[in-house]
């Protein structure tokens, strides 16, 4: 048998109401005629219950058409198993951690992270009919170079400066900045660095709010809002890299600490601590990954942006430095 098996509506109605090209994937590997070799499946398919007719079009392929009174008995079965209707008990017993949506809290959520939004919140419903316990979970990206940018921002805006070269602007960096300054009076103030952390601060928590508020208001809410600033004042990145010492995969060059992913798939050793001393990007993944597999899940599924498509091959030879399966304990 193939691998795939094509059956699809045909986009002429008349052609039935089903078609397959299987005859034309097999025929010649069984020596015979595609046509000849389609007649012989439209024999058994016309013997067999609820179906109509099948008839051969083309070099080989077959329309089918279903008996009404087969639709009739599937439509029955719907109306009669109610809300039940195609559940199961697949994943029974099974955590799972879906991550999605995700975006960024230096403006406001666009199209992209709504439709990320009803595509998991889709899913998340899915594999609960299915058996399993699913927590839906949102990962604010709340460290690092992005943060500082948008804290800069603010602190620009409310001085009335215009933006810095790397930062961001609109109207909602000032409607933010003007909310801050009514908040903490004193703000514009306190030096560089104080009015810059609370820039940071504020501006951050009512960027939450609001991106919290839009999903709700979409139909969409989460179990879990997980920052990845805890990552790393919890110290959850150097646990990371301590179990990943002990399971040997971790090494030392060029005054930096890498993780061995070219053993797993990847193209290249990943560094994770640079030769600065800071954490690479990859540090927090590794820390967030270690942290829902410690809180239970089973599987850890992420829905990842057409930007980060890129990162699959590096996240699943993570997943297995530590010691778990691939696309088994973690899907993206």
């Amino acid at each position: 048998m193939p691998s795939d098996v094509v059956v699809e509506r045909p986009k002429v109605k008349e052609h039935g109401d089903y078609a397959t090209n299987i005859a034309l994937q097999l025929g010649k590997k069984a020596g015979m005629n595609p046509r000849e070799f389609a007649q012989l499946l439209a024999d058994q398919l016309a013997s067999a219950e609820g179906i109509a007719s099948a008839e051969i079009a083309g070099p080989g392929f077959l329309n089918i058409r279903v008996d009404a009174g087969a639709q009739g008995a599937l439509a029955a079965q719907v109306v009669a198993a109610g809300a039940a209707y195609g559940t199961s008990d697949l994943y029974a017993g099974q955590k799972v951690n879906l991550e999605f949506v995700s975006a960024n809290p230096t403006g406001p959520i666009h199209i992209g992270g709504v439709r990320w939004a009803a595509v998991g919140d889709s899913l998340g419903r899915i594999l609960s009919a299915i058996g399993a316990e699913v927590t839906r979970e949102y990962y604010f990206n709340d460290h690092g170079v992005q943060i500082d940018r948008f804290a800069r921002s603010l602190l620009a805006d409310a001085r009335g400066q215009d933006a810095p070269e790397d930062g961001y602007g609109g109207q909602y960096i000032s409607d933010i900045a003007a909310t801050v300054v009514a908040k903490v009076p004193d703000v514009l103030d306190q030096s560089d660095e104080a009015a810059l952390e609370t820039f940071r601060a504020e501006g951050v928590e009512l960027m939450f709010t609001e991106i919290k508020a839009s999903l709700h208001d979409f139909g969409v809410d989460f179990d879990v809002y997980f920052h990845e600033n805890d990552l790393h004042e919890s110290g959850a990145v150097d646990r990371a890299i301590a179990r990943l010492d002990e399971l040997g995969m971790m090494y030392d060059k060029d005054d930096a600490r890498w993780l061995k992913t070219s053993e797993f798939g990847d193209d290249k050793d990943r560094v994770v601590i640079k030769s600065d001393g800071q954490p690479a990007y990859i540090s927090g993944d590794l820390a967030y990954y270690l942290d829902k597999r410690e809180r239970g899940f089973d599987r850890c599924l992420i829905m990842l942006g057409a930007d980060h498509h890129g990162y699959v091959s590096r996240m699943m030879a993570m997943c297995a430095a530590f010691g778990d399966t691939p696309k088994v304990n973690l899907g993206c």
